[in-house]
């Protein structure tokens, strides 16, 4: 396995690109016996656990909120909590991008923004096992991890699409929001309706029709409230 080739020593950490006096966001690898206070993301393909009365496991590539507990064991994971919320909102002037200066054609109108995107190594995982088609341990493939984070008012449309060369999934790391499906590119075609708390990460939305080829629904995120949300990508 790629990651268990790493030789690094334990609680090895570092802040992700999009830290700052607001968010607090930290990568850690080689985990052991680790103190943590924040939402868990466990970044690998296999579970993870967090002591507690009862020992409670994190599922590969979910997310929970432990407060002033041990992750026990794990390859990699973020832990992420909002430190200030005193205008956290002006990500623009923190230097996020407005998603429409990377998008083409993204509506003038919607109030979405993207933080730099944190590149923090290669995994090994299963296409299949990530969106729970199998959870038999099939073929493995080398993946690039990349992190990032969404920002949005409330009541913001974060533009309905199925385009995605890559898998990915989003925890939510600060108000309340909806990851949405629709039959077609419109909104009155709704069929599923995720709603996102602080500490959720939802199930993957794609499926495994090929080789590095992914294929999702219509879908969106959707802001209830002003919200932060964790992008996790597995680029091929």
């Amino acid at each position: 396995m790629l990651e268990n080739a790493l030789t690094i020593e334990k609680n090895r950490s570092r802040p992700l690109k999009f830290a700052d006096k607001h968010i607090s966001a930290v990568l850690y690898e080689n985990v052991e016996a680790l103190d943590v206070r924040g939402i868990v993301v466990n970044l690998s393909p296999r579970t993870i656990w967090i002591e507690g009365v009862v020992n409670a496991p994190i599922q590969p590539w979910r997310s929970t909120t432990v407060l002033d507990k041990k992750v026990l064991k794990a390859d990699r994971i973020a832990v992420l909590r909002i430190d200030n919320t005193e205008n956290l909102g002006g990500v623009m002037h923190r230097g996020w991008t407005w998603f429409g200066d990377v998008y083409a054609g993204f509506p003038r109108q919607n109030p979405l923004y993207v933080s730099a995107i944190d590149s923090i190594g290669v995994v090994e995982a299963c296409p299949s096992d990530f969106t729970r088609e199998s959870t038999a341990g099939g073929s493995l493939q080398a993946f690039e991890l990349k992190l990032k984070l969404w920002w949005a008012p409330a009541q913001t449309d974060g533009f309905i699409h199925n385009e995605h060369p890559f898998l990915e999934t989003h925890t939510q790391i600060h108000g309340f929001g909806r990851m949405q499906k629709f039959r077609e590119r419109d909104s009155k075609t709704i069929y599923e309706d995720v709603i996102m708390s602080p500490g959720y990460t939802h199930e993957a939305f794609c499926l495994v029709t090929g080789k590095n080829e992914w294929t999702y629904p219509w879908h969106r995120y959707f802001s209830d409230t002003d919200a932060i949300w964790l992008a996790v990508e597995l680029h091929p």
